[in-house]
């Protein structure tokens, strides 16, 4: 992975558990958001024939389905330039608009931060 210097120990972890899961998965995306206890939840694409969800709204699914209260820090491991306005409007339905919302690219260098709101 290349390093981005910068970065926060907790939330070079989301991003590396959100590329480990584009990778495992060979999907276009992986995602891993944390919560208010500090648990993480990573998910993938999913692409079926009767269910699109991007990877992050996965993982924001994910922590609801799990009791999560709120979002601490979001992370996508995406080929995009930045998150697409509907992902982060899930993680700001939980998290809350400064909710940070970490760009990565595939090789794990982040691109940008970008708010939830």
């Amino acid at each position: 992975m290349t390093e981005t210097p910068d970065l926060d120990p907790e939330d070079r972890k989301i991003v590396t558990l959100a590329r480990s899961a584009r990778a495992r998965n060979g999907v276009p995306e992986g995602a891993a958001v944390r919560d208010e206890t500090g648990r993480t939840y990573v998910a993938g694409t999913v692409a079926l024939d009767s269910l699109h969800l991007s990877a992050l709204r996965t993982a924001v699914a994910m922590a609801v389905a799990s009791g999560a209260k709120s979002l601490e820090a979001a992370a996508v491991v995406t080929e995009s330039d930045t998150a697409a306005e509907e992902d982060r409007a899930a993680v700001r339905d939980l998290g809350g608009a400064k909710t940070p919302v970490l760009v990565a690219s595939p090789d794990g260098t982040v691109r940008e931060t970008v708010s939830a709101g």
